[in-house]
C-alpha cells in the first residue's frame, strides 16, 4: 500500500470544509494544508483534521502557495483537493482501492474532474486533471492562476471521478485581475496562459480582446493540441458574439485541421448553419457531433450534452424545418429520454401531439 498526503490551500471556506475533509481524512496518510487569510472559522475546522496548517500570505500565485505544501511532503504519493470538491461513497471506495492497490512504477493518476451539472445533477462538463502525484519525482506546479502540472512519466488514468461543487460566489475578477497585474508588470505570459487569459478576457465580454490575444496564441508555435482546440471554440464563440459569422466559422472549421472533429465543435458548426436557415447543412454537422468519439482521456474539455441531449434537439428542429415530421420526432424521443423533463423537450411533447398526433 502507498502512503498519502493530501495537500489543499484555503480561505474562508467554512461552509463546505468538512464535507470533503471529514470522508477523505479516514483514506489519506497526511493532511497539509495552507491558510491564505481566512477570516471565519476555517482554521478552527481544519484543526480538527490536522496539526499541519500553515499560514501562507496571499501573493496573487496559486502555484506558490500550492508548492510550498508540496515541498513538505514525505509519503510516497501527495493528492491535491479543493475545498469546494465532493467526491460520494462510491468514489471514495474507489479511493480507497487504489491507495491500497497502487503500482509504485505509477507517476501520476489521472481522474475525472465534473466541474458543471444541470438541474438533476447530470454532469455536463468535464475534464481529466492530474490528481495523484509521486513524491520522488519532484512534480511543481506552475501558472499564478489557472495552475497546473504536466503529467509525465508512467500515467495511469483511473475511473475515480471528483465534483467540483462551488457553494458561494467567488470573485469573478480575480484571475483576469492577476493576469492583467502580470502583463503591467511586463511578465510574458506563456502560451498556455495566453489561451486562458483569452478565456478570461471571453468571460468578461471583452470580445475583441479575446479574439486578439486567441489570434496570437494560434500563431505560436508547438502549442499542446487540446489546448488549440479549445482556443478555435472559444474563438469561434468570440466572432460570434462579435456578429463575424464568416470569421466564426472559419475558427471552427480550422479546429478540423487539428484532430478529428470535436461533438462540442460540430454542434458550434450546426448552431450557425442552423441560424442561416441552411438546415440540410446543419443536420449534417450535429450528425457528426453524434458520432464523434469522447476524448475524454486526450485531457481537453468534454461537454457530455453535445454528445447527445444538443444535437438531439436540433436535429428534431432541423428536420421538422425540412418536412421531415417522422424524422423530427424520431429525434425528439432520443432528447426526452435524456431529459424528460427539460422545457424544450416538454414543449415539443406538445407540439409533436398536437399538430401531427404522434405520441
Amino acid at each position: 500500500m502507498i502512503s498519502l498526503t493530501l495537500c489543499m490551500i484555503v480561505k474562508n471556506e467554512e461552509a463546505v470544509l468538512e464535507r470533503i475533509l471529514n470522508p477523505v481524512s479516514e483514506i489519506v496518510d497526511e493532511i497539509l494544508i495552507a491558510d491564505t487569510g481566512s477570516s471565519d472559522r476555517t482554521k478552527e475546522i481544519t484543526g480538527q483534521y490536522t496539526s499541519q496548517v500553515f499560514d501562507f500570505p496571499w501573493c496573487d500565485d496559486f502555484s506558490a502557495a500550492r508548492n510550498f505544501l508540496v515541498e513538505k511532503v514525505r509519503t510516497d504519493y501527495w493528492m491535491w483537493l479543493d475545498a469546494d470538491d465532493v467526491m460520494d461513497e462510491k468514489n471514495l471506495e474507489k479511493l480507497k482501492l487504489l491507495k491500497a492497490s497502487l503500482d509504485k512504477k505509477v507517476d501520476v493518476v489521472m481522474m475525472e474532474y465534473a466541474a458543471c451539472f444541470d438541474s438533476t445533477g447530470k454532469v455536463t462538463f468535464s475534464y481529466y486533471r492530474e490528481r495523484i502525484l509521486k513524491t520522488s519525482e519532484n512534480f511543481r506546479w506552475s501558472g499564478k492562476v489557472h495552475e497546473a502540472i504536466t503529467p509525465t512519466g508512467n500515467i495511469f488514468y483511473s475511473d475515480i471521478k471528483i465534483q467540483h461543487r462551488k457553494c458561494t460566489q467567488r470573485d469573478p475578477d480575480r484571475n483576469l485581475r492577476i493576469y492583467q497585474k502580470m502583463l503591467a508588470e511586463e511578465e510574458k505570459l506563456e502560451p498556455r496562459h495566453q489561451l486562458y487569459y483569452g478565456r478570461e478576457l471571453f468571460y468578461h465580454q471583452k470580445y475583441q480582446e479575446t479574439a486578439d490575444v486567441l489570434e496570437a496564441f494560434l500563431e505560436e508555435p508547438g502549442t499542446w493540441i487540446e489546448n488549440r482546440i479549445d482556443a478555435c471554440m472559444i474563438l469561434g464563440q468570440c466572432y460570434n458574439k462579435l456578429k463575424k459569422n464568416d470569421a466564426a466559422l472559419e475558427a471552427f472549421l480550422y479546429s478540423l485541421t487539428l484532430d478529428i472533429p470535436r461533438a462540442e465543435i460540430c454542434c458550434e458548426i450546426g448552431k450557425i448553419f442552423l441560424e442561416r436557415k441552411w438546415y440540410r447543412q446543419a443536420a449534417y454537422w450535429y450528425g457528426q457531433a453524434l458520432t464523434a468519439p469522447s476524448e475524454k482521456k486526450k485531457g481537453g474539455f468534454f461537454m457530455a450534452e453535445c454528445h447527445g441531449f444538443v444535437p438531439y434537439m436540433q436535429l428534431c428542429v432541423c428536420y421538422d424545418r425540412m418536412g421531415c415530421h417522422e424524422q423530427a420526432f424520431f429525434f425528439h424521443k432520443k432528447a426526452s429520454k435524456e431529459k424528460p423533463d427539460d422545457p424544450g423537450v416538454k414543449y415539443n411533447t406538445n407540439y409533436f401531439r398536437e399538430k401531427y398526433g404522434l405520441e
